[in-house]
C-alpha cells in the first residue's frame, strides 16, 4: 500500500494545480444547483424528487456536522487506508485525518471537496468511474450515506469497488433500515419550498438497496459478507473483496450521464483537486 501521503496529498492524486474554489469569478457548472446551495448554508430542506412526486430527505445537516456517534461505529471497522466515495462536505474524512490515519474524499461535487478540506481532510473533485490514484491497493471503501444508489446499477458500483480495493479488502455499505427495499428510480435534488428561481438539480438515475437486497447482489458478485449491523436507525453492511477482477478491467460508468452529488459527471477535468482557500 502507497503511504499515506502519496495517497492523500492533493499534490499527487489529482493535477499539480491545486484550485481554489474561489480561483475564478467565471460562473461554473452547477452554480445554481440545490444542492451546492445547501451545502454552502449548512442545511436543507433538501430532498430526492421522484417523477410521481415521490420525496426522500437529505440529511444535509447531519453531513455538514462533525462525524456522530454512529460514524464512529463505522470508522472502527475500517482498516489501513480508506478512501470515502461520495464523501460529500467530508465529516468521515476529517474525522480519520484527525486521528491521522490515510483517508481520501472524492466527490464530483466542488462545493463538497471544498468544504472537506476546510475540514482538514483530502479530497479529490472526481466521478468514481474516473481513474483513481491506488486502484487495486485501498484497505477500505465506504459507501456511506446512500451511495450505493450512485448511478442507479448496484452491480455495475460494485463490480467498480472490487477493481479499488485490494483482495480481501474491506467494503463498508449503508443501506436502507427498512427491509427489503430494492429499487431503481430516476430522481433530481430539489428544495423545499422552492427557491424563487425554481432551480432544481437534473434528473438522474438513482437506486435504494436494503440489506437483503445488497447482500444478493453482493453474493452473487463474488463478495464475501463480512458483517452487518443496525445502529441509529441505520443499517450497514461490511463485504470482503473477492470478486473475480478478470470480469472488468476498465472504469465503465452505469447507463447514466448525471447522478447526485455523489459522482455526477461534471464538466470540469477528471484530475481537478479543490485545495483550501
Amino acid at each position: 500500500m502507497s503511504t499515506a501521503h502519496e495517497i492523500t496529498s492533493p499534490r499527487t492524486v489529482g493535477s499539480d494545480r491545486p484550485v481554489s474554489v474561489a480561483s475564478s469569478g467565471t460562473p461554473r457548472p452547477w452554480a445554481a444547483d440545490p444542492y451546492s446551495d445547501a451545502l454552502a448554508a449548512g442545511g436543507g430542506p433538501l430532498f430526492l424528487r421522484r417523477s410521481d412526486g415521490w420525496l426522500l430527505p437529505l440529511e444535509v445537516e447531519r453531513w455538514c456536522a462533525r462525524a456522530d456517534a454512529v460514524d464512529m461505529k463505522v470508522l472502527e471497522h475500517c482498516e489501513g487506508a480508506v478512501l470515502d466515495v461520495g464523501c460529500g462536505p467530508g465529516r468521515l474524512v476529517a474525522e480519520l485525518a484527525s486521528r491521522g490515519l490515510p483517508a481520501l474524499g472524492i466527490d464530483v461535487s466542488e462545493a463538497a471537496v471544498a468544504r472537506t478540506v476546510r475540514l482538514g481532510g483530502q479530497a479529490l473533485q472526481r466521478s468514481v468511474f474516473e481513474p483513481l490514484p491506488a486502484e487495486g491497493r485501498w484497505d477500505t471503501v465506504l459507501l456511506i450515506d446512500g451511495n450505493i444508489g450512485i448511478g442507479g446499477d448496484p452491480s455495475a458500483l460494485l463490480r467498480r469497488m472490487s477493481q479499488l480495493l485490494s483482495h480481501g479488502g474491506l467494503l463498508i455499505t449503508e443501506t436502507v433500515p427498512d427491509g427489503e427495499v430494492d429499487e431503481r428510480v430516476t430522481v433530481h435534488v430539489v428544495r423545499l419550498p422552492a427557491a424563487a428561481d425554481g432551480s432544481a438539480g437534473p434528473l438522474f438515475p438513482w437506486a435504494r438497496l436494503g440489506t437483503p437486497a445488497l447482500l444478493r447482489l453482493a453474493t452473487n458478485a463474488g463478495w464475501r459478507p463480512g458483517g452487518q449491523w443496525t445502529t441509529g436507525g441505520r443499517s450497514f453492511v461490511a463485504l470482503r473483496n473477492h470478486a473475480d477482477r478478470s470480469r472488468s478491467t476498465t472504469a465503465e460508468p452505469p447507463n447514466s450521464t448525471a447522478v447526485i452529488s455523489s459522482q455526477r459527471d461534471r464538466n470540469t477535468s477528471p484530475d481537478r483537486v479543490v485545495a483550501d482557500r
